[in-house]
């Protein structure tokens, strides 16, 4: 399993949300470095957004999700075109999981398991 993974649930409709571009930056001296991308399933998942053996250093992150495309795409009016999600790993291989609880006019997030 990837060792950062994520889940994008549309909490109005109770539903994940599919076809939501992701993209994972890791923080260095320059800005941010594009590490990954990919797009939310039907399940509102992204399978293998990092290389199983990838191990990542410990660090600042961030998730990039195009809340925008999802919902042109429901043909829903929404407030926030993107939502940007930074955290920080500790190097030591574990897994971290960054859900995404989203709706037109509001969002949530945690750290999940």
């Amino acid at each position: 399993m990837s060792q950062i993974t994520t889940h994008v649930l549309d909490t109005t409709k109770g539903l994940p949300a599919c076809s939501v571009p992701i993209r994972l930056y890791q923080q260095v001296a320059q800005g941010w470095l594009l590490l990954s991308q990919g797009v939310t399933n039907k399940d509102g998942r992204i399978a293998g957004l990092l290389a199983d053996d990838m191990t990542l250093a410990a660090g600042t992150y961030r998730m990039h999700f195009d809340t925008k495309v999802y919902f042109d795409l429901m043909q829903e009016q929404s407030f926030y075109p993107y939502v940007d999600i930074v955290f920080s790993i500790d190097g030591s291989g574990s897994h971290y999981h960054i859900p995404l609880l989203l709706t037109a006019y509001g969002y949530s997030t945690y750290r999940g398991s």
